[in-house]
């Protein structure tokens, strides 16, 4: 086996009794070696000239990061990616190498196991060719090799990684999200291992679940693949175990004797059924509780041959289409509305899940149920730390490159058409994806196709392979109403836009029902905001890049999108906010009208779907694009590259929370929304109405019954802005029976809304024929704020209270260290808030794992002056 001095970390759903992942890379461009591999993967071949890698894993990009070739800050500072590092460097191929000492025996087998490189690889190993690139190709295509003929005491393994082409190659692309690395993915970017067993080896566990309808039994049954490698019949023994992780209580196991002729495969099965399991829910809804189930194979004379792990949970998905051919998620029988978001992974594929773990405490802390993987399935940790955490996946295909290169994509030009390779590459990548993600409860789907269905021969081998794994959860042929193979039949889901500014009626504006508005299941749309405020900005825009922000509206702007697409300029963005709030004075003016429209953004997105829950067309499900960026962008994104949460975050999070009112401005109606499983009885929605002076124009209340899983309409408000002049602030509150205020939010709600031109909707937006005015914000009275702060446990209290006789509009709070930089990551209980006067908030802000020590808050407000408070 490896010796300890190389790292074990496993591989979580394939890993055995002996499986060490290659901790370490010496990387060379064979632009600098002209040595063969043969020579190469000899033992001591002299690489102390090549770049020693301290990572287990990484793109060529990444690799090179993480020898320190480059440096992030400066590649991602203004418009240096353009020019660095230089995409010649990535056109011929590069050669990975480790060495690694084994201790081979007679009856010691030994395998080389691969989870991904990017796209094309010869591997070799002390001399011998294990596979070449027209077998280890695709780059989520995993294998298995056979090495033991190979094996020494000392070991050299080499890998050349061929050139990515994410339009001719089973690989990683981007379409627009924001500039492709120089590299396109190319490498090492999944684990390769080293796996010993003894006369059997395991394929990995499958687990499938059944729950009875009140949710009281439990039936497991576990499922393995065991192969002799021997020349002769063997007689093993298999035994398995299934605990409670966390408590260590027994719940199942068994154990028999299996006999396996000479080279031959055999399956072995394993039932069990618990009494009263413990459900496996999404957070929102309920408790994570997992069972964990080991297995192993025992040779004749008593030692391991191999072992198999995982965990599992007892839970139900299923999905049906309704009346309106829209896909409906159901959860361990309950109906599943599903408001998510859009995914991004690190441009170079750098690979953290401290910061995955940290990004769902973000996603939670806003109230998502769901992310959304489009072709970006990353590491079996990523599903690990969602079962643990309560997240459902959406996993699923990418568009627009060679995964939907078919002959019907009109989307594409001369698309290079698939060939007997890629369906092989294709069977490959899918079995191997399938088998990572099938023992997980926090898989919600999977989506063989996103903008476009897979033609009839893909889609048999996709169904397949799930088949071949034992399944359990929906399969999708696609995102959208593109087309579908009878094989799958429709997936009830939409893709009609918006990517692009829209206004906050856009999405209420339902009836008929047209582009992005909110009924259905939209699988990626959002009105394209996501502007960092200016803390972040100063850390990647250069001086004229900063200046071009708000004097030059119109000009392409590096940090958007691919270069030449639909979106690398903020036009429409822009055209909306001079209108709207006046042409920016400054910098900090333009940020701050940024962060106005992008809270009313997020939150008009999420609060249509969550008051269209129950509608005539219900809303099923949203998957806001996105949730942040690959690396610093403009746009898409609810927090920015540095997780610094800012407008769109909050006016999302004012939408999420589990039990919220919510005002239409389309009916001028408010909708009580309650996304909870257990609460119901009374509830009161206090309604307020005050001009930009601060005068009152109404207050009223309104009593109403909440039930778990509902939205419904309540009462109007119509009457109560009758009176109103010009724009006005809009407050509702929502009190449970004992006045525990459950949800606060506040409307700038302008005379007349914005007038949509839906004869003349594009694919990524809806043009405006007349904008509304919101000048009026750029008019209110200075309002001053007494701010105070308190320790309370891991957490501080901040006090905000608005002394004047005006409303203190759209505050933001920010921890920042004793030298002014923002304290991150860190979650609040409000922020970006409008106070009434002589209101008085008190906000809750929690740093989490790796934050700096707060010294200080920041506060600023449209019509409030900078200030800080000391801790």
């Amino acid at each position: 086996m490896l010796l300890p001095a190389s790292v074990a970390l496993f591989w979580a759903a394939l890993s055995g009794a002996a499986v060490t992942q290659i901790p370490s890379w010496d990387l060379v461009s064979t632009a600098q070696t002209s040595a063969s591999l043969t020579s190469i993967s000899q033992p001591d071949f002299d690489t102390s000239s090549w770049r020693h890698i301290p990572a287990p894993f990484c793109t060529l990009i990444g690799c090179l990061l993480k020898a320190n070739v480059y440096n992030e800050t400066d590649l991602f500072f203004s418009d240096n990616l353009r020019r660095k590092p230089e995409a010649a460097l990535f056109s011929v191929p590069w050669i990975y190498r480790n060495e690694f000492k084994l201790a081979p025996a007679t009856g010691r087998h030994f395998f080389l196991q691969t989870h991904g490189i990017a796209s094309r690889a010869d591997i070799f190993l002390n001399g011998k060719q294990v596979a070449d690139k027209s077998v280890q190709v695709g780059s989520y295509a995993g294998h298995r090799y056979d090495i033991t003929d190979a094996v020494a005491a000392a070991n050299a393994l080499a890998i050349k990684v061929y050139p990515t082409d994410p339009h001719r190659d089973l690989a990683i692309g981007w379409v627009d999200w924001n500039p492709w690395p120089a590299d396109n993915g190319t490498g090492v970017w999944r684990a390769v291992e080293i796996k010993e067993t003894g006369s059997v080896v395991l394929d990995p566990l499958r687990v499938i679940t059944f729950l009875d309808t009140p949710l009281v039994q439990g039936t497991y049954t576990i499922r393995v693949k065991a192969k002799n490698l021997e020349n002769k019949e063997v007689r093993v023994l298999v035994d398995y175990n299934v605990t409670l992780v966390g408590s260590g209580a027994q719940a199942g196991g068994d154990a028999k004797y299996v006999r396996i002729g000479a080279g031959r495969e055999v399956e072995v099965v394993f039932e069990g059924v618990v009494q009263a399991p413990e459900i496996w829910w999404p957070a929102q809804w309920g408790e994570q509780p997992l069972y964990n189930v080991k297995l192993g194979v025992k040779d004749a004379d008593g030692t391991v041959s191999d072992a198999a792990e995982t965990n599992f949970g007892f839970r139900v998905v299923e999905r049906r289409l309704n009346q309106f051919n829209d896909t409906v998620f159901i959860v361990n029988r309950k109906e599943f509305q599903v408001l998510g978001g859009g995914y991004a992974p690190d441009m170079f594929l750098r690979w953290d899940p401290a910061r995955w773990e940290k990004e769902l405490q973000y996603a939670l802390d806003l109230g998502l149920n769901t992310i959304r993987l489009e072709g970006k399935n990353e590491h079996p940790e990523l599903y690990d730390i969602a079962d643990r955490m309560g997240m459902m996946i959406m996993a699923g295909w990418e568009c627009c490159d060679k995964w939907e290169a078919w002959d019907y994509n009109t989307h594409m030009e001369k698309p290079s058409l698939w060939t007997d390779e890629d369906y092989a590459t294709a069977n490959a990548s899918m079995r191997h994806e399938a088998t990572m993600l099938q023992p997980h409860p926090s898989v919600l789907t999977y989506l063989i196709g996103s903008d476009f269905w897979p033609n009839e021969r893909a889609t048999t081998i996709y169904l397949n392979a799930f088949k071949s794994v034992d399944w359990q959860t929906p399969v999708l042929g696609s995102a959208s109403r593109q087309g579908f193979s009878p094989q799958t039949g429709s997936p009830g889901m939409s893709m009609e836009g918006p990517y692009d500014w829209v206004p906050p009626n856009y999405f209420f504006d339902n009836q008929p029902a047209r582009a992005g508005s909110a009924y259905g299941f939209g699988s990626e749309l959002s009105a394209g905001v996501g502007t960092p405020d200016l803390s972040s900005l100063k850390k990647f825009l250069s001086s004229s890049d900063l200046d071009d922000l708000w004097k030059n509206p119109r000009k392409d702007l590096f940090h958007m999108s691919t270069a030449g697409s639909t979106f690398d300029d903020r036009r429409i963005y822009n055209d909306a906010l001079w209108a709207r709030l006046g042409a920016p004075t400054s910098l900090e003016d333009y940020v701050q009208k940024s962060q106005i429209t992008d809270y009313e953004a997020t939150r008009a997105q999420f609060e249509a779907w969550g008051s269209m829950w129950n509608a005539r067309r219900p809303a099923t499900g949203v998957i806001y694009w996105m949730l942040t960026g690959a690396f610093p962008n403009l746009h898409w994104n609810l927090w920015d590259y540095y997780m610094r949460p800012s407008g769109g975050f909050f006016g999302a999070k004012a939408a999420l929370r589990l039990e919220h009112v919510a005002y239409d401005p389309v009916r001028k109606v408010v909708h009580l929304i309650n996304r909870s499983l257990d609460k119901s009885g009374k509830r009161t929605v206090e309604v307020d109405v005050i001009d930009t002076a601060g005068q009152p124009i109404y207050s009223g209340s309104v009593q109403a019954n909440t039930e778990p899983n509902t939205s419904k309409n309540i009462t109007s408000v119509a009457a109560a802005l009758e009176g109103a002049k010009d724009l006005v602030f809009l407050k509702l509150k929502l009190l449970d029976d004992k006045n525990v205020t459950l949800s606060r939010n506040t409307y700038w709600v302008p005379k007349t809304l914005d007038a949509l031109d839906f004869a003349r909707s594009e694919w990524y937006y809806t043009p405006v024929s007349r904008y509304s005015d919101y000048t009026a914000l750029n008019k209110l009275g200075s309002a001053s704020l007494t701010v105070a702060a308190t320790k309370q446990g891991g957490a501080t209290v901040i006090t905000v209270e608005n002394p004047s006789n005006v409303p203190a509009f759209l505050v933001s709070l920010a921890l920042v260290d004793s030298q002014g930089a923002d304290v991150l990551p860190l979650t609040w209980s409000d922020n970006y808030v409008t106070l009434w006067p002589k209101e008085k908030l008190n906000l809750t802000v929690s740093t989490l794992k790796g934050a700096a020590e707060p010294a200080a808050v920041d506060f600023v407000g449209r019509n409030v002056a900078r200030g800080t408070v000391r801790l």
